[in-house]
């Protein structure tokens, strides 16, 4: 009986491969193996000014509002207000939103690759009219399974986390490993230089994509509260997850760059084509086709998850008056039907630039690149957030906090985040020397036009907003300058109240005392 409700803690370990789970992806390793023994160096880099940081300072915000609904609208809008704080969850969920044609592409890629006749299936990988097609069939039915309820998708989630991503990773260092042992020679040239060009700047771009590899870390932050003197062991949690994901980004990369030439890397087929060519060399070919499949699950268990995923964020931030009644709208088991719709209609709209790029990898690299630009807008605001709070906030329980005394710390640790992000963003503009863009104009053109138009949205929304907007199940809780500012409404309005009352009172006692003054008690 002593064990009943009794709280299970995470232990450091387990917490640091939930967090490995949840960020690491396969996709993009063909990204980094363009740049050959340098992308060690991007990995490393991106880490310390953004994936620790990320990790850390999101685990202070998310134990400050341990108990409170909203996530990133909440610490930010506890900063800054309530449009910034819109900003930021409307960033976060139409980044997602803008993400799963780049994730699907390669489930597509990964399913043409399920054939046995390899140069058919590098044809049919290429073919933009097939990719968009699979894009289109798999997210809208991805989109429906989701409206028939979530109960299950977390099984298939793990279980395609595993499968798809987890154990092929493993499999690829370890055939890189076998491939060398048994004498098969290099593509990669180790004897290079491990920190890169940076006179070229043109060449950054791709590198500047590793931040959005690392995107995610701050989900992590709500597990800090479930596991043992989190002061302590979250930041151990943080560094070993951090350290594991990084070996399997740079080992992963590394791998595909030993049996492919850089001049052949390709972003979008590059994996499978690393995997078809370890399979031939010792000759177990057949197993091409399964690790096909595998990815593909992969693909399809995440884009599960995350298709319901950061529309309930925006949902809920939608219900307490942020948008119409339209979007609050749910099917008979509470799924956000109407913002599915809405976010499956921006996919096959984006989507549907596969027919204005030169090509499928070229399609893949600008929504890749907005995606990030859009995810480091919210980034920087959650940084700066982070920092303003530890004047703002001063007297706040913080569970877990950067730096024991002072504000030292959390400078340090959230500026690195802020300029690192705001790197990242800058270099994101520039068009990659290594992919044939089209018109660089065009390239431009869309990655400024999407920003603009992402980032000036919510506040046209939020302009827009009517009382009758707010849901009256409702429950999200008020920020502490409201509850701070209704407070000192009640206190001024209890003045008020007792000010009138002794006014009321001293004018009673004169008219009592002029009533009992002689001469004027006439009948």
């Amino acid at each position: 009986m002593a064990n009943i409700g009794k709280t299970v803690k995470l232990g450091v370990f387990t917490l640091a491969i939930m967090n490995v789970t949840a960020v690491v992806s396969l996709r993009g390793l063909p990204a980094e193996a363009e740049y050959g023994l340098s992308s060690a160096f991007y990995y490393l880099f991106a880490a310390l000014v953004f994936l620790i940081p990320t990790a850390l300072v999101a685990a202070e915000l998310a134990a400050m509002f341990q108990d409170k609904q909203g996530g990133v609208f909440r610490w930010v809008g506890e900063a800054f207000g309530k449009k910034a704080g819109f900003l930021a969850i409307w960033l976060q969920w139409i980044e997602s939103t803008i993400w799963y044609p780049t994730v699907l592409t390669f489930g597509a890629v990964s399913i043409a690759f399920i054939g046995m006749d390899h140069s058919q299936d590098m044809i049919l990988a290429s073919n933009k009219y097939y990719t968009l097609a699979v894009v289109l069939i798999i997210y809208w039915l991805a989109t429906f399974i989701s409206l028939k309820g979530l109960s299950w998708v977390g099984k298939v989630a793990k279980v395609g986390g595993m499968i798809g991503t987890i154990i092929p990773a493993g499999l690829l260092i370890i055939l890189a490993i076998v491939y060398l042992a048994m004498g098969g020679q290099s593509q990669m040239d180790f004897s290079g230089n491990f920190f890169p060009d940076f006179t070229k700047f043109d060449n950054l771009v791709l590198a500047s994509s590793i931040f959005l590899f690392y995107a995610g870390m701050e989900m992590g932050g709500i597990h800090v509260k479930d596991i043992e003197n989190p002061a302590k062991n979250y930041p151990k949690a943080v560094f070993i997850g951090s350290a594991i994901t990084v070996l399997i980004f740079v080992l992963g990369t590394f791998s595909l760059g030993i049996i492919i030439p850089q001049k052949d890397i390709n972003l979008t087929q590059s994996l499978l084509e690393g995997f078809d060519n370890y399979f031939n060399f010792i000759r177990m070919s057949w197993l091409s086709p399964i690790i096909a499949i595998a990815l593909a699950f992969g693909v399809l268990a995440g884009v599960l998850t995350w298709v319901a995923g950061p529309s309930k964020g925006i949902f809920a931030v939608g219900k307490a008056g942020y948008l119409p009644p339209y979007f609050q709208k749910t099917n008979k088991i509470g799924v956000q039907k109407n913002i599915l719709y809405l976010q499956g209609l921006a996919v096959t709209l984006l989507s549907l630039l596969f027919v204005v790029m030169p090509s499928v990898q070229s399609f893949y690299q600008i929504l890749s690149q907005l995606t990030v630009l859009l995810y480091l807008i919210m980034y920087m605001l959650m940084f700066s957030a982070a920092i303003y709070l530890r004047y703002n906030m001063k007297k706040a329980n913080r569970p877990f906090r950067i730096g024991n005394k002072g504000n030292g710390l959390m400078w340090f640790i959230a500026g690195l985040g802020f300029c690192g992000s705001l790197l990242a963003f800058s270099l994101s503009f520039i068009p990659p020397s290594q992919i044939a863009t089209g018109n660089s104009t065009v390239w431009f053109s869309v990655l400024v036009i999407g920003c603009i138009i992402v980032v000036v949205a919510p506040f046209i929304i939020y302009a827009s907003k009517k009382p009758s907007w707010s849901s009256a199940d409702s429950q999200f809780e008020p920020f502490h300058w409201e509850e701070n500012t209704s407070a000192t409404s009640t206190v001024n309005t209890d003045s008020t109240n007792n000010t009138s009352q002794m006014r009321n009172n001293d004018t009673n006692n004169l008219n009592n005392k002029t009533n009992l003054t002689p001469g004027n008690n006439k009948p």
